[in-house]
């Protein structure tokens, strides 16, 4: 069986990537119009915008191209942005609001845009479901086909009771309803991160491997430190997100790593795919901890959940996850567990995404809460259309104020595990 931890990167997805390129670690010094911190998708889809765009670009990973969460995600297209965009109003307004909904759809299409014309061979599937396994959420997944009806949703959605969602998307009987959205869906989230990276530096992007970096000194040129080189940018974008650790602390603190966790099965007969997911679709519940899963394209069951705020990874994600998974499939109860991996995501604590500046020329973007498929390549393209002067719609988001977690880098994660486990048991 292959294993994962942070250190490594023996995923499932390292097994079948398509891409087997290796980018040069930086050994030189360069000038270049923007530096981009990160080699994850919110640094990557922010070289091909400002690459397209004609900018030169610099992309300093610390480690390979997408080893972070971008290439260890569960892979779900999904439309959205942020959690209960309504106790915003007071910052933003109803317009802002809408603006940010907005967005959550645009960024579908930014995906799918860039799939489609860069030719990135990633096994994107369109089709999503939303499952309620308790009666509780059959009210809040009503409501939310409703509010996607009236507000014009461009893409096919369809409410399910739980006798047609048992029989059209699912096979299981935990659950209860589920709402089909054929505008969202699943793929190779590595084979996408690197056939971007890929497109970046065929428009002219300089991207470097192996190269954390070690010091930044702002100024009217930014100068960015690795250990054996250096970039000089007018400006600068840090994409780190969960792996920024102690480079920047203003953003550092404002962002709680978590671990996620996914295993994949051994492929497994058409016939057993058809009959757990028959429409191929992914799929996410509607619990605090949630479990989400789909079908890969070589037939494999994967499998995830187990969000940790402790900081520690399970001894054996399998041991945790199988259990989880044969509630939901009995069916699979002998199937060979060929892939355990995790990773760490960042989250705010108001859970919408934190995007904007540290100073003029100083751009971040983080906090996607396990939903940055999508939200990463709205945010690369909020920050190119400010950059570039093509928009100010990326300033709404810097007007929402985001808390820093209490407890300083020792007992932030502890304290906010306990907040999570009391939300669990009495939210």
């Amino acid at each position: 069986m292959a294993t994962y931890s942070n250190g490594d990167a023996n995923s499932y997805y390292q097994y079948s990537k398509k891409h087997p390129i290796r980018f040069p670690q930086l050994q030189q010094n360069l000038a270049v119009d923007i530096c981009i911190i990160g080699g994850g998708f919110t640094g990557v889809a922010s070289a091909v915008e400002l690459s397209e765009r004609g900018y030169s670009v610099a992309v300093l990973e610390a480690n390979t191209i997408g080893w972070g969460a971008s290439g260890r995600n569960g892979g779900q297209l999904i439309r959205g942005i942020g959690h209960d965009l309504n106790k915003f109003k007071s910052q933003i307004g109803q317009e802002g609001i809408d603006l940010i909904a907005g967005f959550g759809i645009e960024s579908l299409q930014v995906v799918k845009n860039r799939i489609e014309k860069y030719h990135i061979d990633c096994d994107l599937k369109l089709g999503y479901c939303d499952i309620a396994n308790q009666s509780k959420h059959i009210k809040y997944l009503q409501q939310s086909y409703e509010q996607l009806q009236q507000s014009g949703y461009p893409h096919q959605i369809k409410f399910l009771d739980e006798r047609q969602v048992q029989q059209q998307v699912i096979g299981s009987t935990t659950a209860l309803a589920g709402l089909v959205d054929m505008g969202s869906g699943h793929l190779h989230p590595l084979n996408l991160c690197l056939g971007e990276a890929i497109a970046a530096q065929q428009n002219g992007a300089q991207i470097f491997e192996q190269s954390p970096v070690k010091s930044v000194r702002f100024g009217d040129t930014h100068q960015i430190c690795t250990a054996q080189g250096h970039v000089s940018a007018k400006t600068l974008i840090y994409g780190c997100n969960a792996y920024l650790h102690n480079l920047e602390p203003k953003l550092t603190g404002k962002v709680l790593p978590a671990g996620s966790y996914i295993i994949a099965t051994e492929q497994l007969p058409k016939s057993v795919c058809e009959q757990l997911l028959p429409s191929d679709y992914a799929i996410c519940d509607q619990r605090v901890d949630l479990d989400y899963f789909r079908l890969s394209a070589d037939s494999r069951m994967l499998f995830g959940g187990l969000c940790h705020y402790s900081g520690r990874d399970p001894h054996s994600i399998e041991a945790v996850l199988r259990p989880k998974m044969t509630q939901v499939f009995p069916q699979l109860a002998q199937a060979k567990i060929e892939f355990q991996w995790g990773g760490m995501i960042g989250i705010g604590a108001n859970r919408l995404p934190q995007i904007g500046r540290l100073q003029n020329n100083v751009y971040y973007a983080q906090g996607y809460a396990g939903h940055g498929i999508n939200v990463t390549h709205m945010a690369a393209k909020l920050i190119a259309e400010h950059i570039h002067g093509d928009s100010q719609r990326m300033q709404v988001f810097e007007q929402v104020k985001h808390m820093r977690f209490f407890g300083g880098k020792y007992l932030r994660s502890p304290l906010f595990a306990l907040g999570m486990m009391y939300h669990k048991m009495f939210g």
